[in-house]
């Protein structure tokens, strides 16, 4: 089993990135989700309420800076907030201080957006605990919806597409980008990492706990290039992958260590 891609969202709900290696943070993957657009009173946007985010493009600058380009307009070049004025935003029920960006990228991302809000950068990432039932004390995660690092299976990918397949259902194949994951892992049988809750899984040298599946929401019906939305794979999930009523794709994971993992690294199940 190897990693077959790696992808970053620099900031949430936005276009991803990909990549060829990238830098574990305890948090998640340096740069992962330290940017969030919120609503002027601090709650945070996402695809469920916003799809037309999948049309803008982040690109991190050297400086730690970001430039966003998408929806015809001319691109935004934003500098990293020095972390002077400080705001409280809400990603679901975690409340945390953040930096905000200054009125001028407020300005374009609200005539983009077509609503006032406030786009700010997270520049103290150790402010959010993750839920203590599936963590340590100092485990911490960054704008991300509930863990550092999302994984997920090409091969059960390819099983879910092949139910849609069955059922004769238009909306197939999907992509593995209707997921936003982190990792993505080839070689594995479908659903192996069912196998993987609970344990440890090395990437090349940094070491991961396999905390849970994750449940599926709205925002995998959003097409990630054009952001229209469809019904799959919530349909398909909910006829074979439903637990417990938690529609399941993907393994939730949180760094044990720190260090570089890139494409073509193995991953291997520990004990």
């Amino acid at each position: 089993m190897r990693i077959a891609s790696l992808h970053t969202y620099p900031i949430k709900g936005c276009h991803r990135l990909d990549h060829d290696g990238a830098e574990v943070e305890p948090w998640g993957l340096a740069g992962d989700r330290r940017w969030l657009l919120t609503q002027p009173d601090g709650q945070a946007l996402t695809q469920r309420d916003t799809p037309l985010l999948t049309q803008l493009q982040p690109l991190p600058e050297p400086d730690g800076g970001l430039t966003v380009r998408g929806a015809g307009r001319p691109e935004l070049r934003v500098p990293r907030p020095g972390g002077k004025e400080l705001i409280d935003v809400t990603v679901w029920k975690s409340t945390m201080a953040a930096s905000r960006a200054g009125d001028a990228a407020d300005e374009w991302f609200g005539d983009v957006l077509g609503r006032p809000v406030r786009l700010v950068w997270l520049d103290d990432p150790t402010r959010r605990p993750i839920d203590p039932a599936y963590s340590t004390p100092t485990d911490r995660v960054s704008f991300a919806d509930d863990y550092p690092l999302l994984l997920a299976n090409a091969a059960s990918l390819d099983a879910l597409n092949g139910w849609l397949l069955e059922s004769g259902d238009v909306e197939g194949p999907l992509p593995m980008t209707r997921f936003r994951p982190n990792v993505v892992v080839t070689g594995a049988q479908p659903w192996a990492e069912d196998d993987w809750v609970g344990r440890r899984i090395r990437i090349g040298d940094v070491v991961f706990r396999a905390v849970k599946p994750c449940g599926r929401c709205v925002v995998t019906t959003i097409d990630q290039e054009s952001g229209e939305k469809g019904r799959q794979p919530l349909h398909v999930l909910g006829k074979h992958r439903n637990v417990d009523q938690g529609l399941l794709f993907g393994l939730n994971l949180i760094p044990d260590g720190t260090g570089k993992i890139a494409v073509g690294d193995p991953l291997e199940p520990l004990s």
